[in-house]
């Protein structure tokens, strides 16, 4: 069932608390209490005497839903006795959530009539009539197997390389046979041995040791001789 004809359908809508208001009496505690309406229907929970800024209410409420009609208004009141109940703050419910998927729970958030948050209102809300979205298939629409056979490997496909058999494939060019009558044939003729190879091996050269340039100074075997005179001469 589509949301667009819920027309004259239950919506069921349990007020469980709320949290963190904002405190109107400056001696004792607040008493407060909270107010639905969804077009001409208002429903009141009780009041909730010292329930301060977080009362429990656990109460449950059953609105006939409205052609196109997506919205639920909740306040919050602190019950007076001699003056006026003040207002504590109002706040806007969505219904998309709850009629598409039958089930919601959640704390929605209260302004003062400053604008300012006031504090947050718990609601659960149910609705039995609630279908998921089915899919439907377009009509003439082509059908197609969920998964496609492979190609055969006989099929050609786009961009493929040409098979084998079109192309012999290039054989490498081979050495032609050597022709005997082209060339004369190699002599058999063996060469005659050298003359000279019957004499036998000169002997190596005597070594001689290396002599060094200048030669090392020998001693001398000369000796100076002996002076003949006396220098200085002796007194006369």
């Amino acid at each position: 069932m589509s949301i667009s004809g819920i027309h004259g359908l239950p919506l069921e809508v349990t007020v469980v608390g709320c949290y963190n208001l904002e405190d109107k009496e400056w001696v004792s505690r607040q008493d407060p209490y909270v107010c639905l309406e969804y077009g001409s229907a208002r429903y009141r929970t009780k009041t909730c005497t010292d329930g301060g800024k977080n009362p429990t209410f656990q109460e449950k409420f059953i609105f006939t839903l409205i052609e196109g009609l997506r919205e639920l208004n909740v306040a919050v009141w602190n019950s007076n006795t001699l003056v006026a109940d003040d207002l504590i703050g109002t706040g806007r419910i969505q219904l998309h959530k709850v009629l598409s998927q039958g089930f919601e729970d959640c704390t929605w958030p209260l302004q003062s009539k400053t604008g300012r948050h006031s504090g947050e209102v718990r609601l659960i809300m149910h609705y039995p009539n609630a279908q998921q979205p089915q899919k439907f298939k377009t009509k003439g629409a082509p059908s197609f197997p969920e998964y496609a056979p492979s190609a055969p490997f006989t099929q050609v496909l786009p961009y493929s390389h040409p098979p084998a058999a079109l192309y012999p494939s290039t054989m490498p060019y081979a050495t032609p046979p050597l022709s005997y009558n082209s060339y004369p044939p190699p002599s058999t003729a063996t060469y005659q041995p050298s003359p000279y190879a019957g004499y036998p091996p000169q002997a190596p050269s005597a070594s001689y040791p290396p002599q060094v340039y200048p030669p090392p100074p020998q001693p001398s075997t000369y000796y100076p001789p002996a002076p003949t005179a006396i220098y200085p001469p002796p007194p006369y």
